[in-house]
């Protein structure tokens, strides 16, 4: 058993409430990592994503940090402003 899921076994002993909904927000957590690293990894600011997406450094932000309903044209238009492509699967 891993650390992290020996910490969450533990946790979820003390405050059930807490895990009830990990694995997704776990999944919107590695989404905003995703997109800040990959903007990091292009050099590029939030204020110049922000420029490439005409919308705001606060947006930028929040899809890095808390990454909740981001529409899928969002993603695509962000990837291409680091060089990148998404790709989406069903699994």
């Amino acid at each position: 058993m891993s650390d992290l899921q020996k910490y969450k076994n533990k946790r979820a002993a003390q405050n059930p409430a807490f895990w009830q909904d990990h694995d997704e927000r776990f999944e919107t957590f590695k989404l905003g990592v995703l997109l800040k690293q990959a903007r990091q990894e292009a050099g590029m600011t939030q204020a110049q994503i922000a420029k490439e997406l005409e919308t705001t450094k606060s947006v930028i932000s929040r899809m890095e940090n808390h990454a909740v309903d981001i529409r899928l044209s969002t993603l695509e238009k962000f990837a291409k402003a680091v060089g990148r492509h998404i790709q989406v699967a069903l699994v």
